[in-house]
């Protein structure tokens, strides 16, 4: 009798052992991506100390190599989401072969087309006379790097997808007051990066919204789905393909080679007829014997959202690497020579220290801010997905085109915001819409209309008139974070010139 009542408690006991294991191994895994990003950071210091052994200003320059490798990580963890983030959430790649493909991409970009020369000054932000002082550029180009890091940082462990470029900005604008007064800001070129907090978001928001309506019209809500598919989706890859290939002919290949707006467009031409004449027997053959219904649509855009989502990090880590390297190389530049230049050469160490920590800081930190981008501010599928990577590039060549100084990461949410937007107004306001549903007793599974962002519609129409596609809460965040981005890093990097100013002299 006594053994049969010991039994239930040892089993209670050997129950709360495996739990408290299970809680072990969990706190332990949460210790790790720390870990691994301060190794990587201490490597990094280790590696510039090699490289500048003897050197003047060695101690500056191990410091401020310290410093570009945690904004790279930051880079890393919180922009290139906006590249991966919708195709992770169509479900058209798994998080894993994302984070590979953005993580290859993003070092390829950096290492292959992201420059050897910058400018000094971010996009002639401050006027360079006013910190002509090495000491006094050092500073503020220390400053400028930690304040942007620490509010990526804090950004990203927010969930919102901010500006790196803006942050950076922001950092230099601050530093640069701090130093020399208000009079040293460019303010015209401050006014034109403002405007493009809205311009840009706007833009792509619209130019998906245009797409997506083009979509529903001219395939979704066809009859014959299947043939609609045969005869625009070699259309629409073909916009792609070209769209990106102008794309990286004028932004991601900029280092190697300046390619006017004229010659990038004719190349765009060349590639979309090309990609259109060779896509045709490919969607014909992938769409035989597909069902006529919107979930086989969504199989033929899925190879094309894995390209684009390797164009767009490719193109990011050519650019956007220069937020991380590029106040990192002047600062090397004027301790090794001792004056301040306009425009300096990357060593190599340099480039790699942000390719490395852009690529590691997506493997590290980038999930969490991939989910927020594919699935949470609104519900995504490989044709949404697709209306945002396209978005993304037209805006950006057309940004180009108008001389504008546009943010990646504000047209991509903004993307996302303009196809979760005109979803709820199409929900609402589409009698063609009700009509066909009506028609063709549709149910939720097969409507493209009927998904709400936490999955929860039944398909009634006065259901469908109170849904909200696109969650309030993550819009209003995110547009705050966007809002106060620039004045946030511009304060912060002021306190923190003022501060090192001092522990320089």
């Amino acid at each position: 009798m006594p053994d049969t009542y010991r039994k239930p408690t040892l089993d209670k006991d050997l129950d709360k052992i495996a739990v408290m294991e299970e809680a072990t191994g969990l706190l332990n895994r949460s210790f790790v991506t720390p870990g691994l990003a301060l190794v990587f950071i201490f490597l990094c210091a280790v590696i510039s100390a090699v490289f500048v052994t003897g050197h003047p200003g060695a101690v500056v320059i191990v410091a401020a190599a310290t410093i570009g490798a945690y904004m790279a990580l930051n880079i890393g963890a919180n922009d290139v989401a906006n590249n991966v983030g919708p195709a992770v959430g169509s479900q058209a790649m798994t998080l894993g072969v994302a984070l590979a493909i953005a993580a290859v991409f993003e070092s390829a970009g950096a290492l292959i087309a992201g420059g050897d020369v910058v400018s000094t000054i971010s996009k002639g932000i401050i006027d360079p006379v006013a910190v002509s002082d090495p000491n006094v550029f050092i500073a503020a180009m220390m400053a400028a790097l930690v304040s942007a890091a620490m509010w990526i940082h804090l950004a990203t462990w927010l969930s919102a997808p901010v500006s790196t470029t803006h942050s950076i900005v922001g950092g230099v604008m601050g530093a640069g007051i701090a130093a020399a007064g208000v009079d040293a800001g460019n303010w015209p070129t401050m006014g034109s990066i403002a405007a493009s907090w809205v311009i840009s978001p706007f833009l792509g928001g619209l130019i998906a919204a245009a797409f997506l309506a083009f979509i529903k019209t001219a395939i979704i809500y066809q009859d014959d789905k299947i043939a609609a598919a045969r005869r625009w989706v070699p259309v629409l890859i073909a916009i792609m393909t070209g769209t990106f290939s102008a794309y990286l002919a004028l932004k991601g290949m900029k280092a190697i080679i300046t390619i006017p707006l004229g010659t990038a467009l004719l190349i765009g031409l060349s590639v979309a007829i090309l990609s259109w004449i060779v896509a045709r027997p490919v969607i014909a053959r992938q769409s035989r014997g597909l069902e006529n219904r919107n979930q086989s649509l969504r199989k033929l855009f899925g190879l094309p959202l894995i390209f684009s989502a390797a164009l767009l990090s490719f193109a990011h880590g050519a650019n956007d690497v220069a937020n991380a390297v590029g106040p990192l190389a002047a600062i090397v530049h004027t301790a090794e020579a001792g004056e301040v230049a306009s425009r300096v050469v990357i060593p190599l160490w340099v480039m790699a220290v942000g390719a490395a920590g852009i690529s590691l800081g997506l493997l590290l930190f980038g999930p969490k801010l991939i989910r927020m981008v594919g699935n949470q501010i609104t519900k995504l599928n490989p044709m949404r997905a697709y209306c945002v990577a396209l978005s993304a590039a037209i805006t950006v060549i057309l940004a180009s085109w108008l001389g504008l100084p546009v943010s990646s990461t504000h047209i991509a949410v903004g993307a996302v915001f303009g196809v979760g937007f005109f979803r709820e107004w199409y929900t609402e306001n589409s009698t063609r819409r009700a009509e066909y549903v009506s028609r063709h007793h549709i149910n939720k599974d097969d409507d493209e209309t009927s998904d709400t962002s936490n999955g929860n519609g039944n398909g009634r129409p006065d259901e469908q008139r109170r849904r909200k596609l696109v969650r309030r809460s993550h819009f209003l965040s995110i547009i705050a974070a966007w809002v106060i981005t620039v004045p946030a890093a511009a304060v912060l990097s002021g306190v923190l010139f003022v501060i090192l100013r001092f522990a320089l002299v």
